[in-house]
């Protein structure tokens, strides 16, 4: 049976048409999944066997759609030369996709495995990245509890009334709170600590620089000081007592010790210490000056009294009635000085009443103006008209400025000046009188010992050496100060400080 020649000549131009636009269809739709996803080994073959096929369906379909034409033309010839290429090319199309194929097994457990590998990797990275989260928060947390507990103990640091410094260990002051620039009097200088021609050593502030030596020998050797008593001396030469606590730390990073300190101005608690001693060593003396000068008292009175008698009887110009004079003279003496003790010893019973500072200090001076223009001793006086009237002693307070004034004229003997200045303080609370000279100074060795009594610096019959003890006494009764500056060669500056009260008040004590 012979089925005719066209039908299937048609089929075969169709086929070989539609396999040809198949193929390339699948080439198209191949490389566009490889495009999505280049790293998929599946797209990969898929491209390599749709490219294989193309190429057979190409050949195969080009091939047979010439074969018709050619034998429909009668060009059998010609067909017979091309129809071994043609076949060749389809069998090689046909040997690279069953390479491809059997290769491909290989290559997709390759590919399962980098798979695997890729996504053990993916959790790893996953999980050190929320390794690195958490360690990112805990450092955060961290960095936030170093931040508010260093701004806690900046602010310990800053508002610590004693001083807080941190130092090296060849002295660079590398940090100090605000309390400490103050107490050294470098407050205004804001340093840049332990740099540059600002840096600060600590121990150019020891009075003693041995001490801070001493200082550090401790520290290196115990690692730790506690309450040391130091002398420091601030930049406007201030003179400081003081405590000093101290650690000594090993900073890791710098491979240099450094030390921690903290150092306590007691200049204020030594000098109250001071005036208790100052004040019971005077109560103890007064008692003892109280006994003595009711013992001595009476025996003086019955020498003057009898002395008297005996020079009345006795004839002018004789030498009897002289050494008679004598006796009254010295016996006087005597009787000057137990006055003194006497005085010294007494705390009676006062009424303080409002007066004038002013209208005291002018009455001293009418009395004693004459015999210091005979030395010729200038007195400068500058009231300060603001003070008002205080609740005081007069009689006391006269004493007290008569004493200042002539222990200025016996410093000054002749020839100089004695200024005299009110001031009211500038709380409101205190009135500050100094009496200045331009005498001969007191050494500073004698200075503690200045308000003792019986102390004195004048010549043997010129003075008890009670006179400043008195006055100290008067104006510690009166709730005051009495202060003393003086300079060799440069005179003395003696100042009592008064406070101001509202109302008279009732001020006793022992009357002997």
């Amino acid at each position: 049976m012979t089925l005719p020649f066209l039908p299937i000549f048609v089929v075969d131009l169709l086929g070989s048409a539609l396999m040809i636009f198949f193929a390339g269809a699948c080439v198209r739709l191949s490389y566009g999944l490889h495009v999505q996803d280049r790293e998929n080994v599946l797209w990969v073959y898929l491209l390599m066997v749709s490219h294989a096929l193309a190429v057979f369906a190409v050949s195969r379909g080009v091939g047979h759609i010439a074969k018709q034409l050619l034998l429909l033309g009668g060009y059998r010839d010609i067909w017979d030369g091309l129809r071994p290429y043609s076949g060749s090319l389809n069998t090689i199309s046909f040997c690279v996709v069953g390479a491809v194929t059997l290769f491909f097994e290989r290559i997709w457990k390759v590919y399962q495995q980098i798979l695997r590998d890729r996504h053990a990797l993916r959790e790893a990275h996953e999980n050190l990245v929320s390794l690195n989260k958490r360690l990112e928060d805990a450092v955060a947390e961290r960095t936030a509890e170093l931040a508010r507990s260093e701004q806690k103990f900046r602010r310990i640091f800053e508002a610590s009334l004693d001083m807080i410094a941190v130092v090296a260990s060849d002295g660079t002051v590398l940090d100090m709170n605000p309390a400490g620039r103050e107490m050294l009097g470098i407050d205004g200088l804001n340093p840049q600590w332990g740099s540059g021609a600002e840096r600060v050593s600590f121990g150019t502030f020891f009075a003693r620089p041995e001490e801070w030596e001493q200082l550090k020998e401790r520290l290196q050797r115990e690692c730790s000081v506690a309450d040391a008593e130091i002398d420091l001396v601030g930049r406007d030469g201030r003179e400081i007592s003081a405590l000093l606590s101290a650690a000594s730390q090993c900073d890791v990073l710098e491979k240099t010790e450094i030390f921690h300190l903290v150092v306590k101005d007691i200049s204020q608690r030594k000098a109250m210490q001071q005036q208790l001693l100052q004040a019971d060593k005077l109560a103890s003396i007064g008692q003892l000056a109280a006994g003595v000068a009711h013992e001595i008292n009476n025996p003086l009175g019955i020498i003057l009294g009898y002395t008297q008698l005996l020079i009345r009887e006795e004839p002018e110009g004789t030498e009897r009635r002289e050494d008679l004079k004598t006796i009254e003279k010295h016996t006087r003496t005597c009787k000057t000085i137990v006055e003194d003790l006497l005085s010294f010893a007494r705390r009676s019973h006062t009424k303080k009443e409002p007066a004038s500072v002013r209208d005291i200090i002018d009455e001293v001076l009418s009395v004693v103006r004459h015999n210091l223009e005979l030395r010729r001793i200038e007195v400068e006086t500058h009231f300060d008209p603001q003070i008002p009237a205080l609740v005081v002693d007069k009689d006391k307070l006269r004493q007290v400025f008569m004493n200042l004034i002539m222990n200025a004229q016996q410093a000054i003997g002749k020839d100089g000046r004695i200024s005299i200045r009110t001031v009211f303080g500038d709380d409101g609370k205190h009135v500050r009188v100094s009496v200045s000279d331009t005498g001969t100074g007191i050494e500073p060795k004698h200075l503690p010992r200045i308000f003792d009594p019986f102390f004195t610096t004048k010549s043997t019959g010129e003075g008890t050496g009670l006179g400043l003890s008195v006055s100290y006494g008067i104006v510690k009764d009166h709730g005051g100060e009495i202060l003393v500056e003086s300079e060799p060669g440069k005179g003395s500056v003696f100042t009592v400080l008064l406070p101001v009260t509202a109302e008279p008040v009732e001020s006793g004590g022992r009357d002997d």
